[in-house]
């Protein structure tokens, strides 16, 4: 029940925020995709956690959530693959924007040095070959196609303006999926108490913006799964 509450509370704010923002932005203000938005989320933690435990386990339980990120990966390419959405438009298309690399790998360069650092001034304990299996995998692959991808699509229907910044043109759809992205790890809820970690929430919301960027430029997911696999990954082999 916690969960259900959690994601509930998120999804309210994200209708209570996104309303807000498209009665103040009338012009370009799609309520459906909006709500289109916030059932996305919805499904996916659904997914994510098995059903809250409802369904059963048809891969052997582990210390990492296999089961919930390949159902909820399954879900992501099957929307991206309907009509409404499409493979290329939702990112999912190993092509590069023409000219995008070059302003690009210096980003990704940057990027990957800061995760290094951070795992030199912070080293963790000694991993499992699983461990570095599911975070070489799962992380980047599951988490970029659906926030960076069919989320972020469906938001940028719902708020169709836009403003030019750094060589992208950014929409509120960039600023909600980023926040979404770091209340997934920053929020909760248990025993009667909501919860709130505003390290987390900047430690996960501000480089997923690193990523939306990547992400607008290039046409595509590849370097936003790359690299946050990268992120994930590199503290547990140095």
């Amino acid at each position: 029940m916690d969960g259900v509450i959690e994601v509930a509370a998120i999804v309210a704010l994200l209708l209570l925020v996104g309303g807000a923002i498209g009665l103040s932005h009338r012009q370009g203000f799609s309520p459906r995709w909006l709500l289109a938005a916030g059932g996305l989320v919805l499904l996916h933690d659904f997914l994510l956690t098995r059903g809250y435990g409802l369904l059963p386990h048809l891969i052997p339980p582990s210390a990492w959530n296999w089961q919930g990120k390949i159902l909820a990966l399954a879900a992501t390419l099957a929307i991206a693959s309907l009509p409404v959405f499409g493979w290329r438009r939702s990112g999912l298309t190993l092509a590069q924007a023409k000219g995008s690399l070059k302003s690009c790998i210096p980003v990704a360069l940057l990027y990957c040095g800061f995760f290094v650092v951070i795992a030199y001034l912070f080293p963790g304990d000694a991993a499992s070959p699983e461990t570095i299996a599911f975070q070489l995998t799962m992380p980047g692959l599951e988490e970029e196609l659906f926030y960076r991808g069919v989320l972020l699509l469906a938001l940028d229907r719902a708020f169709s303006s836009r403003v030019g910044l750094l060589g992208v043109e950014w929409g509120w759809g960039a600023v909600l999926s980023c926040a979404l992205f770091g209340l997934a790890h920053a929020f909760g809820f248990s025993h009667g108490h909501f919860s709130f970690d505003a390290m987390t929430m900047a430690l996960t919301a501000l480089p997923s913006l690193i990523a939306v960027w990547l992400r607008l430029r290039t046409g595509s997911l590849l370097l936003p799964v790359l690299l946050h696999n990268f992120g994930n990954s590199i503290p547990l082999v140095l």
